[in-house]
């Protein structure tokens, strides 16, 4: 099972946070991280956001990112989207 966690943050506080479970092994790690952040930003409401350098950089070191208002194109009401690998088999 691949599980995401999705969190929006405010002023330190967490806002709403949610995580979603893919169970299909057919598909590659790639396209199950963009589906995650499809299916977390369905669930906030929210434009995707922009993978910048940064965000990439990050995720490929740690499993997690932080999407600030730069990686939107849309104003955010929030200070970032922590997106965050917690369980992954392969």
């Amino acid at each position: 099972m691949f599980r995401v966690w999705g969190k929006v943050m405010k002023n330190n506080r967490l806002v709403k946070d949610t995580v979603v479970c893919i169970e299909d092994y057919t598909i590659s790690r790639t396209k199950k991280v963009y589906q995650a952040l499809d299916e977390i930003c369905y669930e906030f409401d929210l434009a995707k956001p922009i993978w910048l350098e940064g965000n990439k950089n990050d995720f490929i070191r740690h499993a997690r990112t932080k999407f600030t208002k730069d990686s939107f194109i849309e104003n955010i009401d929030f200070d970032f989207l922590d997106f965050q690998v917690i369980e992954e088999d392969y």
